[in-house]
């Protein structure tokens, strides 16, 4: 990002009535909405008090202006469209005031409820009259299903009015009744305006470019041109000839946002077209006006996205007439409703979830063990979706997706790398591998009780490692979290493609559990395991690629281990790309809890992997999956392909409005505070220097151009409150005042911090109430040291000052005990260790006491046998075989958290005896 764009709305003002000015929004939809909201509320009171008199010119004025900050907006929407937005415009302009009242207010009820979608919206008072339809707040969910979904369609062309009227009728000729959905064209005349278009309208599913558009956009407002700088960055636009306009529109509509249809008409020859990049043009149309043809192919197109394939066999399914005679007897109900006791079971669930419950084996729907129907073809939409090569499915979490993947591809033996930090089911999954694993150190927050992300370096410097000691055949995979829990989101091809120079054949996978919802997203994509798959692939085939790497070979041939250190490094053109990620899809989008997905991109899949991960997927997928799981992880990946852009930039501008409300509320301010990315990245991380997504004093920085430099960005949807200033520590805070006393959930505290998660779900209403329910916090934090006494206040400044300053520095790995290694280097067989400790005559406990901790200062070896992972923060601290450091017993008493799994207080700590360590010594060392 460039700094000097950092704040480029700062200083604009709020206006006379106290509504934010433009520099006060992040999103221009969000802008979009409340200036409508306010033209609306203006228009009102010009009705109710009329325009005579100072404040009625005052009314009138300001009627005007928000109107003319409407205008170059609504030229990127369908509704209320060109025509009736100039309609209203002429009755502010000769001051018909109640009839533009009429018109304004059914316009933005309209646009706030989403009425347009379902049905065409009067805006003249003759035409309402006639109207016959519900409210739309009244309308059942049921009744709201039964509408034909409803897109718009954007169509690139430099048109006179003529013109466009001409096509828009061409195209609404073509409609037919029994078509599946219903949509509206919304025309711009260039190819900027196109990327502006596709990033600020989330209704668009389909972009038709014609051969008459031009190049530049002539709109001049500030917070559209923010699109354009996001959705052109890298691209040389003002480069392009007149002649490649519409083939580029089309591959520049498909990098920024692939899951759009697009269509281009040309008068070129087929043989030139050929040769062009058109991204994912659907198809292209040779200089003719089939309007019919081009209707039905949009539709076709938005068909081939809208359908689950899954969950309409399921409905399909549920219908059938069918007598039970299998192992089942809650399905269709039966062992229910024939029930005296548990019919509220029946009442609160209702009678589908029940007629659609069946067994894979009774042959009623496709087995998720072996998918050949349905199930097969769900997984091979949500592989489109989510860009990959297969996309497995999972019914019992991506815990379970964790142990399948490296049970795949890890034989006993085989090193791996692993993030210390990350969720523990890949410890264990290390443990079923029989993997040696070396735990790699993320860098450490210590005032903030938390774990950054692993730098690259430290990965480059355990690989060189292992290399020089003769071991890095032996090295199979490495292990990351991407996105880790507080938001911190790796350069995700950079650490491959550096990895890969080191060892060609590395296998990589992210645990993207937080992080499913990035794909609809430009800015979150590029730092996707599967876009970054895909990009390092296409990389790697070209001839710059070659060249580039025959040069620092030779540059490299003779250097030191700092110096590949210090470099960053070409993978070879020969390196294998092999990726896995496991998603939470329940997580972060929409699907039933424990609904997860499994998504490969990996060259040697077929010819390598395929027979043991079917394997490896056997053993740990249960063979009664939960079809509704599977239903809803397939009408979830509809959802994303069809409105996931839209969610997934309410979700942002959600998390941008909360710190906005939190940095600039003086009372907040006291109490509370956001971490910024320079509190959670370090600068060395951090190349474009942003150090904030809001600044109180330079606003918003806004633009996303650093995401493809720095090694390490945070997701902005993620919000970490430091909450050490009330004098709470995070587990409290989380449970005693947000939870108990306010209804407000969270998952992750840290010692000072709670974390705030946006999703899909998250509404400006759930924002607005979290916002007061923290100025009410902070409202009796002040009247409660306002009654304070002297001595109470000094033992609130005390507990303050021991979250803030006083904060226990966090410990890094240990190391393996030497009977559980193999050498100098630091793989440690934790399967062994985990083994060893089913005896519990190999096992005593210790005590956390003062004397321990001296034993340990004098330099005993004491080793953990078990896992000891306190939450927070979710992690391993100790795992089997770990020799026991005096900053880990330190930091294990500073602990107070409500839970440490894996130590029993009443007993102490779980150690190795001697004699225990002595025996596995001799085994390992083969006497």
């Amino acid at each position: 990002m460039n700094e000097q764009t950092t704040g480029s709305h700062a200083h604009a003002k709020a206006d006379e009535r106290g509504r934010p000015g433009i520099g006060d929004y992040y999103s221009a939809t969000q802008l979009r909405t409340d200036r409508w909201s306010a033209l609306r509320d203006v228009a009102e009171e010009l009705a109710l008090h009329g325009t005579a008199g100072r404040k009625g010119q005052k009314m009138l004025a300001e009627a005007d202006k928000l109107f003319a900050a409407l205008a170059p907006i609504e030229r990127y929407w369908a509704f209320p469209g060109a025509t009736a937005f100039d309609y209203m415009g002429r009755l502010l302009e000769h001051r018909k005031i109640p009839d533009f009242t009429h018109a304004v207010r059914r316009a933005a009820r309209a646009l706030i409820s989403g009425a347009y979608r379902r049905r065409s919206v009067m805006l003249t008072a003759e035409e309402a009259e006639n109207e016959d339809f519900e409210d739309e707040v009244a309308l059942s969910p049921d009744a709201r299903s039964l509408g034909r979904p409803y897109f718009e369609v954007l169509i690139v062309d430099d048109l006179n009015e003529h013109q466009e009227r001409w096509l828009r009728q061409s195209l609404l000729r073509a409609r037919r009744p029994e078509d599946a959905f219903i949509y509206e064209p919304v025309v711009v005349p260039s190819l900027e305006d196109a990327l502006i278009g596709i990033l600020f309208n989330h209704n668009l599913q389909a972009v038709v470019v014609r051969p008459g558009l031009t190049l530049k956009s002539q709109n001049g407002v500030e917070i559209l041109n923010k699109h354009l700088q996001d959705a052109s960055e890298d691209e040389d636009v003002d480069a392009i000839s007149p002649d490649e306009y519409g083939p580029e529109t089309c591959r520049l509509v498909h990098k920024i946002r692939p899951e759009l249809d697009t269509y281009l008409v040309t008068d070129r020859s087929a043989e030139t077209i050929a040769t062009l990049d058109l991204g994912g043009c659907r198809r292209v149309f040779y200089n003719q006006e089939d309007f019919l043809e081009l209707h039905l192919n949009i539709l076709r197109g938005v068909n081939s996205r809208f359908k689950t394939p899954f969950f309409t066999a399921l409905k399909e399914y549920s219908k059938q007439p069918t007598g039970v005679f299998h192992a089942m007897p809650i399905s269709r109900g039966k062992s229910i409703t024939r029930s005296h006791w548990i019919q509220d079971m029946g009442a609160f669930y209702g009678p589908n979830i029940f007629l659609a419950e069946t067994s894979a084996t009774s042959g009623g729907l496709d087995s998720l063990l072996e998918p050949r129907g349905p199930i097969k073809k769900a997984q091979e939409s949500a592989a489109r979706a989510f860009g990959s090569k297969q996309t497995f499915f999972a019914t019992n979490g991506t815990s379970t997706c964790n142990k399948i993947v490296v049970q795949a591809l890890i034989r006993p033996g085989d090193i791996v790398l692993v993030d210390r930090d990350c969720h523990k089911s890949h410890h264990y999954g290390m443990v079923l591998a029989g993997a040696s694993v070396v735990y790699m150190d993320s860098y450490p927050l210590h005032e903030h009780s938390m774990y950054g992300a692993v730098p690259t370096r430290e990965i480059k410097h355990k690989l060189l490692e292992l290399r020089a000691a003769g071991k890095l055949d032996r090295v199979r995979m490495i292990l990351l979290t991407n996105c880790t829990f507080d938001g911190l989101i790796y350069n995700v091809e950079r650490v491959m493609e550096e990895c890969l120079a080191i060892k060609k054949d590395l296998v990589f996978l992210w645990d993207e559990a937080w992080f499913a919802f990035a794909r609809f997203h430009p800015a979150f994509r590029q730092r996707t395991a599967m876009s970054a798959a895909g990009s390092l692939r296409r990389a790697l085939r070209s001839p710059e690629r070659t060249r580039l790497w025959d040069q620092q070979q030779e540059a490299l041939k003779d250097a030191e281990d700092e110096d590949w250190l210090n470099t960053r490094l070409v993978a070879p053109p020969d390196a294998r790309v092999r990726v896995y990620a496991t998603q939470s899809t329940h997580k972060t989008l929409t699907s039933l809890r424990q609904g997860s997905m499994i998504h490969v991109h990996d060259q040697d899949f077929k010819g390598e992997t395929e027979q043991a991960f079917h394997e490896a997927y056997m053993t740990h997928t249960s063979t009664s999956p939960n079809y509704q799981i599977i239903a809803s992880l397939d009408v979830g990946r509809r959802q994303v392909e069809l409105e996931g852009y839209e969610f997934v930039q309410r979700q942002i501008d959600s998390a941008m409005s909360l710190r906005k409300a939190i940095g600039t509320h003086p009372l907040l301010s006291k109490y509370f505070r956001v971490l910024t990315l320079a509190d959670m990245i370090p600068a060395e991380y951090r190349e474009s220097g942003v150090e904030a997504f809001y600044d109180a004093r330079r606003g918003w920085t806004d633009t996303w151009d650093y995401w493809s430099s720095d090694e390490f960005v945070l997701d902005p949807s993620k919000v970490t409150l430091a909450v050490g200033g009330t004098g709470w520590d995070g587990d409290t805070f989380k449970t005693q005042i947000l939870m108990d006393k306010h209804g407000i959930q969270i998952n992750k505290t840290s010692r000072n911090s709670v974390l705030f998660m946006t999703n899909i779900g998250t509404t400006r209403s759930s924002i607005a109430y979290l916002i007061e329910v923290l100025v009410s916090i902070a409202k009796d934090l002040d009247d409660l040291l306002d009654d304070a006494s002297k001595m109470e206040r000094r033992s609130f400044e005390y507990r303050v000052k021991s979250l803030i300053e006083h904060v226990p520095p966090l410990p890094d790995f240990s190391r393996f005990h030497s009977a559980f290694r193999n050498g100098s280097t630091p793989e440690g067989d934790m399967r062994s260790a985990f083994f060893l400790a089913y005896d519990e005559d190999n096992c005593d406990y210790v005590d956390l006491d003062d004397a321990l901790l001296a034993r340990l200062k004098a330099g005993e070896e004491l080793v953990s046998s078990s896992f000891i992972i306190p939450y927070p923060p979710g992690f391993p601290i100790l795992v089997p075989g770990q020799v026991i450091s005096p900053e880990i017993l330190t930091f294990m008493r500073a602990l107070d958290v409500s839970e440490i799994h894996g130590y029993r207080p009443d007993l102490g700590l779980r150690v190795f005896t001697p004699e225990a360590l002595k025996e596995a010594a001799g085994a390992a060392s083969g006497g």
